[in-house]
């Protein structure tokens, strides 16, 4: 009998050494942009109750959460229920009571309303954790996947969103991508849904307008018409539609305040965005931005400004993005706080980084030096010194075994080790050491001092290059 090859979910991965090294390149650099700016960690479960979870996200977002079987015989609260009779929304509170989080926002907002009296407002928070989604993976998309969150909750300062899109221009300038920011408002969607004739129907709206990146304007307008949107609502629309994403601001402003002046949420929500663009220019940000109407992030909880980032020079999908919730935690029954936030993609820009070969070499080497191993002599002789490399804040290491030159020297070219040490008969006696650079193969002999002094010099530049 054969043995069944070992696997994963789909929509799962495996990460190695490499893949590791590269992944936490990226969450230190976003890390330490959200501490920088003031923001505070924090951490939430991987479940939560599916109380929590249900219903925040639309009825999309709710297929899409995994659930979790409450734990012993948890069929034996259905033995007298005819599951033919009944849908899955009716059979599963009663077999599962909890979920995978879908995003860290809900759970944060759960967070807030529990430790309100311990947490100080407006409360800066940043979370960077696996969430899980039960969607088709494909490129880009994975059903586990690590989001990095930052919000400010108690605040409707404008301030907050301006300084995100900073957060946002920080990250990728450090990681050195190209980006650009899409903006819209959820107030000037509500508008669009009012002089169109479908004040009601915002969600409906925004859930189908969510789609038209993925599958073009006539599918998105068969579904509204499914949706019962009528021929002269959808005929009213189209010129938003059509109008799309704008960077000239001359054009897009006086375009939305001739349509939506009937609107007075239309006209708050694009004042709010001219507000955010008069910061953003004095911060000389503003060219980085871009106005697109159809942009509705389908997430029911906005209230406000919607941002999404997109990679310039890579066909992905947005690698962040989040916006404005006015009273997220109000279904927690704590109302009238309103907050702010964004979460970056980091699987999607780890993918964008290595298409474009933007990480750095050295981040690869997580040992900078090792030891050549002669023998048993050799071995005691070493081991203080490589401590001593260590407590300088050098990583070494000594290969292990007594192993021909070339084996050892093969295992520092494949884990991209970029100086080697060699301490021989001859360097014992001498008390000199020969250190090889592996990238270029140049040796020089060196005293113990000079060779710390020599490395330290070495790995700071590059680093800092």
């Amino acid at each position: 009998m054969s043995l069944q090859k070992p696997s994963i979910p789909k929509g799962t991965r495996d990460f190695s050494p490499l893949e590791m090294v590269r992944r936490n390149y990226i969450f230190d650099t976003i890390r330490k942009v959200f501490r920088l700016f003031g923001y505070q960690a924090i951490e939430t479960p991987a479940m939560e109750n599916l109380s929590t979870l249900l219903g925040k996200y639309g009825e999309e977002g709710d297929k899409l959460l995994f659930k979790i079987l409450n734990s012993g015989d948890f069929l034996d609260s259905i033995q007298n229920f005819n599951l033919q009779e009944h849908t899955y929304k009716e059979v599963t509170p009663l077999i599962s009571e909890k979920g995978l989080r879908y995003d860290l926002t809900v759970p944060f907002a759960r967070f807030v309303v529990q430790h309100q009296n311990e947490i100080t407002f407006p409360f800066k928070r940043f979370q960077i954790q696996p969430v899980w989604r039960a969607d088709r993976p494909q490129k880009g998309r994975y059903r586990e996947f690590f989001q990095c969150d930052v919000d400010v909750i108690g605040s409707d300062s404008l301030l907050n969103e301006v300084e995100l899109i900073q957060i946002v221009d920080k990250v990728f300038t450090s990681l050195g991508l190209n980006y650009i920011v899409k903006l819209n408002n959820r107030k000037i969607l509500s508008g669009i849904a009012e002089v169109i004739g479908e004040p009601g129907r915002i969600i409906d709206l925004t859930v189908s307008l969510d789609k038209m990146e993925k599958t073009g304007l006539e599918p998105v307008i068969a579904e509204l018409r499914e949706k019962g949107f009528t021929n002269t609502s959808i005929e009213k629309l189209l010129p938003f539609l059509n109008f799309g994403s704008k960077t000239d601001f001359n054009i897009s402003l006086p375009f939305l305040k001739e349509k939506l002046q009937p609107s007075l949420i239309g006209m708050t929500g694009i004042n709010e965005f001219e507000n955010i663009l008069e910061y953003l220019r004095a911060l000389k940000l503003d060219e980085f931005i871009e106005l697109d109407i159809s942009l509705a992030r389908g997430l029911n909880y906005y209230t406000g400004t919607i941002i999404e980032v997109k990679a310039m020079d890579v066909p992905m999908g947005s690698i962040c993005g989040g916006g404005r919730y006015d009273d997220l935690t109000g279904i927690f029954g704590l109302k009238g706080v309103s907050g702010v936030g964004i979460s970056f993609g980091a699987d999607r820009i780890y993918d964008v980084m290595n298409d474009l070969k933007l990480f750095p070499e050295m981040i690869e080497a997580t040992t900078k030096v090792l030891f050549v191993n002669f023998g048993a002599t050799e071995e005691k002789y070493c081991l203080p010194l490589i401590s001593s490399l260590r407590n300088s804040g050098i990583a070494a290491e000594l290969f292990p075994d007594v192993s021909k030159m070339k084996k050892q020297l093969d295992y520092a070219n494949r884990k991209n080790i970029p100086y080697v040490v060699l301490v021989g008969e001859n360097e014992m006696k001498e008390d000199r050491f020969t250190l090889k650079d592996m990238r270029t193969g140049e040796q020089s002999t060196l005293t113990w001092e000079d060779l710390i002094k020599k490395l330290a010099n070495q790995l700071n530049s590059e680093m800092a290059e």
